[in-house]
């Protein structure tokens, strides 16, 4: 059975296709293109629980503004989270 060598410059490769599929993947899931959303409109985007949302902006790493007792969050600042995180990949 034939087998094949990976290098580097192959993983680097496919890393940098994933990256771009998952942003296009994420380009083409906004919800609405609304600058600002709700927390149930960021848990359907990021498909992740409250908790998780709560969490994100306990942690810093996700800004919201308070109006009303309600949390709202900018889309940018959502996807520059994302951005942060597959950059660190």
């Amino acid at each position: 059975m034939p087998s094949e060598i990976i290098t580097k410059d192959d993983l680097e490769a496919f890393r940098r296709s994933l990256i771009n599929d998952i942003q296009d993947l994420l380009s083409n899931n906004k919800p609405d293109s609304k600058e600002w959303l709700r927390c149930a409109d960021v848990r359907k985007f990021l498909k992740v629980s409250t908790g998780t949302v709560q969490n994100l902006r306990i942690s810093g790493k996700l800004k919201s503004k308070k109006i009303g007792g309600m949390h709202f969050y900018r889309l940018a600042d959502i996807e520059n989270m994302l951005n942060d995180k597959l950059q660190k990949i």
